[in-house]
């Protein structure tokens, strides 16, 4: 699987592309506040096509940046080899122009643009530093990023999409200091495409004690997806969950009954496990024992593992 569209919608607000060329600026701009506005520039660029920091340049002269709420960061020149190093400095350049800002994803690319594992992304906690209203971060990509551990007191989303996410930096988000997050959302990935984490990396979040108002939890699209449930099975933080999403891995029938074997889940409003491994009679026997207490649980998009040669291959739904 790949990523099917750019976001549609991002912190609550519907998107809107800044037009890419100073030819296209309509007369009549949407209102700043109304829309998270999207700047992208293409990947692969000819030599008469827009780079994204005159572009951003432009965004900041043609709209009133005072009430701007949210920015998307789509693509940059050649985002597969040059780093979102000088776009995290434009935008924390930007602070006093943007004190509304609430809201950054960064790396909003499709495949087509650039595969997931080719963004080369870089140290994005500047922009918590830079903006401390901020209450909404994604990124997308994991080669090049860092994340080394700061403290944050209004973030309250996060997400980190990723083919594959190394250890090193899930120890470190883990070692953040963010008491008001309520959303932390971590594609894990593949091995092949740099997931190493462990259940041991994992256990600082499981524990729950640096994210006192944690309600979202999703550990997803890992090829050990039968290991993470395992582990969240027993894990402290679970009882202060309303969701719980473990969705887009290789999940088993082992995940599932280690899962149901663990803690009772009654107390969730929704468990996502959609694209799964699962047999009919698990996927049958984990919405039967949570749904009558008024839990919605997610088993869609089912998959059939490959065989080659007497190996059987289970794929995360995003990889490269």
């Amino acid at each position: 699987m790949t990523l099917g569209d750019y976001l549609h919608e991002f912190h609550g607000l519907p998107v809107a592309d800044f037009p890419a060329r100073p030819d296209e600026t309509p007369a009549e701009l949407p209102d700043p506040a109304s829309v998270a506005w999207r700047l992208s520039a293409s990947t692969y660029a000819e030599d008469d096509d827009e780079q994204w920091q005159p572009l951003f340049e432009r965004f900041l002269a043609d709209v009133d940046t005072t009430r701007v709420r949210a920015l998307v960061v789509g693509g940059w020149d050649e985002a597969f080899e040059n780093s979102s190093a000088d776009i995290v400095e434009a935008l924390t350049g930007a602070k006093d122009r943007l004190p509304a800002l609430e809201a950054v994803f960064l790396g909003d690319m499709l495949s087509e643009d650039c595969e997931i594992s080719w963004i080369v992304q870089s140290d994005i906690t500047p922009l918590l530093l830079a903006y401390p209203g901020l209450r909404t971060l994604g990124v997308r990509g994991a080669t090049g990023l860092e994340f080394p551990p700061v403290r944050h007191e209004a973030l309250r989303r996060l997400v980190v999409q990723t083919g594959g996410l190394p250890g090193r930096l899930v120890r470190n988000i883990a070692a953040c200091a963010l008491p008001a997050l309520e959303h932390l959302e971590l594609w894990l990935g593949r091995d092949d495409y740099g997931n190493d984490t462990t259940t041991d990396d994992l256990e600082p979040i499981l524990e729950g004690t640096r994210l006192p108002a944690l309600k979202y939890l999703g550990l997803r699209n890992s090829d050990t997806q039968d290991d993470v449930v395992a582990a969240v099975a027993s894990a402290p933080v679970v009882t202060r969950l309303t969701e719980l999403d473990l969705s887009m891995g290789v999940l088993t029938d082992k995940g599932v009954e280690a899962l149901l074997a663990g803690q009772s889940l009654t107390h969730l409003k929704r468990l996502d496990l959609s694209h799964h491994y699962l047999s009919d009679a698990v996927r049958e026997r984990v919405v039967k024992a949570l749904a009558p207490h008024g839990v919605d649980v997610d088993v869609s998009d089912a998959q059939a593992p490959d065989e080659y040669d007497g190996t059987v291959y289970r794929y995360t739904a995003v990889g490269e």
